[in-house]
This record gives C-alpha cells, sequence and structure tokens, in this order.
C-alpha cells in the first residue's frame, strides 16, 4: 500500500459520524505499530514472547476496522476505505505502521 492510500482511506475513516469507532481505530492501530516496531527491535528470544500478544493486537485492529465499516454501511455512509483496505492481513498491519506514521508527522 502506497502512503497516499494510507492517507485517503484515514480521511474517509475521519469523515464518519462514528468518531468514537473511529477512535478506536486509530487508538488500535497506533498500539499495534508501536508492538509491530518493539517486535522488529527485539531478540529472537524477546519476539517469541511477545508473539502472541502482537497477533492479538493485529487481530484487534482488524475488528476495529471491520466494525466501523459495518457500521458506516448500515447508516449509510460510504466504507469503500475497506475494499480499498482488502483482507489481506499483511496489508491492513501496513495500514496501522503507516496510519501511525501519518500521525507523528502531522504532530509536527
Amino acid at each position: 500500500m502506497e502512503i497516499y492510500e494510507a492517507k485517503e482511506i484515514y480521511e474517509a475513516i475521519r469523515r464518519s459520524q462514528w468518531t468514537s469507532l473511529a477512535d478506536d481505530l486509530v487508538g488500535a492501530a497506533v498500539k499495534y505499530a508501536r508492538m509491530r516496531t518493539d517486535w522488529v527491535l527485539s531478540s529472537a528470544n524477546e519476539r517469541r514472547e511477545m508473539d502472541e500478544a502482537r497477533s492479538r493486537a493485529h487481530t484487534a485492529f482488524i475488528d476495529c476496522c471491520n466494525i466501523l465499516s459495518r457500521n458506516m454501511a448500515n447508516s449509510g455512509e460510504d466504507n469503500n476505505w475497506r475494499t480499498l483496505l482488502s483482507d489481506d492481513r499483511k496489508r491492513i498491519g501496513d495500514f496501522a505502521c503507516q496510519l501511525h506514521c501519518l500521525l507523528g508527522i502531522t504532530a509536527r
């Protein structure tokens, strides 16, 4: 996924009336992205200890994406961002990291 796609998806998420669900999604993305970065910087033994929690955080982020998307669709909002994101776990995880990056750059 290109960063411009991540930005487009994030903007679509922020347009939703479901602000608390969008906030949950962003929070889950940041948590997962931090864990993914920590995992890369850890030793092999530390990685084994982190794997289960990292996988749970990834699944929680995907769940947040699905919950927001479903609520947007049910209320007639455009949720095409979810199709663009796809169901590929790696792509969704990459989006979490790109979102974390976008937020960091926005905060400068």
